[in-house]
């Protein structure tokens, strides 16, 4: 249930993150639970990340107390959990619009307010961000603080430990706090441990630790390194920090992350720290913290849509087709109970890429690898080159961090690695930070890949069976996010012929060749100008590479406009098709041939189907295009 009620509003009193530390400790505590009361009121109207928020509330809380915000410099990782940050700097009333069209991003971002330093939703990006900053910081002679916040999860990608590694050898006074609210790399002790965590934090015991350092350096060398690993292993044995330390962070904690009392203090004393070099602040929350429905919810309420506050109950969409998640899932798990090489990898998303299914079915053959898609791809390549015939399911916007992997490591050696690519062309809330864009563009241009992209429902299981069966080089299919077009699924699924697509319709003078999902918008179009007396051929490329060039080459010579559609930037499978006929001659005087791609800007969030009218490709954009044409 949502905290009681208190007479005294002090949220509404926080204007900006002075008047926060102009309050007593009751009243910070008070504030704690009306601000989240406020954030589950806010998110169920409008859906979002909310487990994470919720587990971060007093940490939020005592930062902007303590630190001195927004000139010390607060970054969150990935931004899930800044839903508590954003009602305290000043967004409270905007909260309503939360990963709406012109509203509040649903992650941290710099244009929206000077309390973002930096924008985020990709994860393990933090610490890199702050130890920037703490050097811009240092260059300009500011006393400024930089504090990355990152949670456990993301803490597992490699960039978080290149940025702590390299922040080690530069010794400066960068402050990290460890958001553990999954993994437990060690649990709370109570009392006794926010005890030990407030004395190593203060500077009495670093000062009686520098005096031990320099009396350990006048010993004779073997009583003076036993001294040294005494006194690590009993840091270790309190706190666990024996592996940031190797890292040249001075640990501490753990630290219950929900009790303002023991927080304070110990921020309080990092902030006065006038010792140089790197803090790392080990907090332990609990995701979901303080709302019955979200701490026994199996993910902890992590992404949810609109809710009931009282029961927590999610508001879905009741009959709607299967999603293509969902599609991709149940047929990988039909292939594989035929095919026992067939395994499944994925970086953390196992329910967001449906590959949990996969995995109760054949545990021993799925693979989270976690926040890790560079390392996903090469340790698919590994399967690979042992015979394995590995599926990546891995998003679009995701697949970006692995580039140079797929390049150096699969495609170079033509390994058979299959890339299900999830959440392709632009996904709604989530907005720029998350649409698949650039994989089209990314991936084609990769010699010897098969790039396949799914109109419908019965298109992607078609390529899934067709990607199974290449065993002689990389090959990848991408698929939307949401609901599929709702079609009767074939009871026989066979698979492509490499390098071919289909006429859908056959017409005369003018022809869409879409290679995706906006296949069905480009049939609404048709049958739009139908009434307007023009008979438009349709045909689905379905593969970008290899290019079916016969089909290419009978569509521009038998008609005067050809059009090409893609759910992704210039670059990409209009800009093959161009390439090829011009190559080729193809191009006769009287033709003309134009690709709708997707505008040269980043597109904010807002419900997919607006967010594909701004990009000129739903059926009455498509229908102007034409008409423009023919003028």
């Amino acid at each position: 249930m949502v905290s009681k009620k208190h007479n005294s509003t002090v949220l509404d009193k926080i204007k900006i993150t002075s008047d926060i530390r102009s309050l007593d400790k009751e009243a910070l505590k008070i504030l704690a639970n009306e601000v989240r009361d406020e954030m589950i009121k806010s998110v169920s109207q409008t859906g979002g990340h909310l487990g994470a928020g919720l587990g971060v509330v007093e940490l939020t809380v005592a930062l902007h107390y303590v630190f001195n915000t927004p000139y010390d410099r607060l970054i969150f990782d990935v931004g899930h959990q800044s839903y508590p940050h954003k009602i305290l700097t000043g967004r409270r009333n905007k909260m309503k619009s939360l990963r709406q069209e012109k509203g509040l991003s649903g992650f941290t971002k710099r244009a929206e307010s000077e309390y973002d330093p930096f924008g985020a939703a990709h994860a393990s990006t933090s610490i890199s961000a702050a130890l920037g900053m703490a050097a811009a910081a240092e260059l300009n002679n500011e006393d400024r603080r930089s504090i990355a916040v990152i949670g456990d999860g993301a803490m597992t990608a490699g960039m978080a430990y290149e940025a702590m590694n390299n922040a080690g050898s530069m010794k400066l006074p960068l402050i990290v706090i460890l958001n553990d609210n999954d993994m437990s790399i060690a649990p709370p002790v109570g009392a006794m441990s926010a005890y030990l965590s407030k004395l190593i934090s203060s500077s009495s015991y670093r000062s009686l630790r520098e005096v031990a350092s320099q009396v350990a350096k006048r010993l004779p060398r073997p009583l003076a390194n036993t001294a040294k690993k005494a006194e690590e292993y009993a840091r270790g044995i309190v706190t666990g920090g024996t592996l940031f330390e190797e890292l040249g962070f001075y640990y501490i904690g753990p630290i219950d992350g929900h009790n303002l009392d023991h927080l304070i203090p110990i921020l309080k004393n990092i902030r006065d720290k006038k010792e140089q070099g790197p803090v790392l602040v080990h907090v332990v929350t609990h995701k979901g913290h303080g709302y019955i429905p979200a701490e026994q919810s199996s993910d902890k309420f992590h992404g949810v849509s609109k809710f009931n506050i009282v029961t927590g109950t999610q508001k879905k969409n009741k009959n709607s087709p299967p999603s293509y998640t969902n599609i991709f899932a149940d047929t990988l798990i039909k292939i594989a109970k035929k095919d026992k090489k067939i395994v499944a990898i994925t970086a953390a998303m196992p329910s967001g890429t449906g590959l949990d299914k996969f995995e109760k079915i054949f545990p021993n053959r799925f693979f989270d690898v976690g926040i890790a898609e560079q390392h996903a791809v090469t340790f698919a390549a590994g399967l690979a080159a042992e015979g394995m015939k590995p599926f990546a399911a891995i998003y679009s916007t995701f697949l970006q961090r692995a580039y140079d992997q797929i390049v150096h490591d699969v495609a170079i050696q033509e390994l058979p690695v299959r890339f299900a690519i999830d959440r392709a062309g632009l996904v709604g809330a989530d907005g720029a930070t998350h649409a698949g864009s650039f994989d089209i563009a990314y991936l084609a241009n990769i010699p010897k890949m098969v790039l396949m992209a799914a109109a419908d429902e019965n298109e992607l299981r078609r390529m899934i069976i067709t990607a199974a069966a290449i065993n002689d080089r990389p090959s990848a299919f991408r698929y939307p996010r949401g609901a599929s077009i709702g079609l009767k699924l074939d009871s026989e699924v066979k698979p492509l012929t490499i390098g071919k697509g289909r006429i859908i319709k056959n017409g005369e003078k003018i022809c869409i060749l879409s290679f995706g999902a906006r296949l069905y918008e480009s049939i609404k179009a048709a049958e739009i100008l139908s009434t307007e007396n023009y008979n438009i051929t349709i045909a689905d490329a379905r593969f970008c590479k290899p290019l079916d060039k016969q089909l290419i080459k009978k569509l521009i010579s038998n008609h005067e406009i050809l059009i090409t559609i893609e759910e992704g930037v210039i670059g990409g499978f209009g800009s093959h098709v161009m390439q090829y006929i011009t190559d080729n001659n193809l191009l006769l005087n009287n033709s003309k041939i134009q690709s709708i791609v997707f505008p040269d800007k980043f597109i904010d969030q807002a419900t997919p189907e607006s967010m594909y009218k701004m990009a000129k490709m739903d059926s009455i954009s498509i229908v102007n295009k034409i008409k423009s044409l023919l003028k």
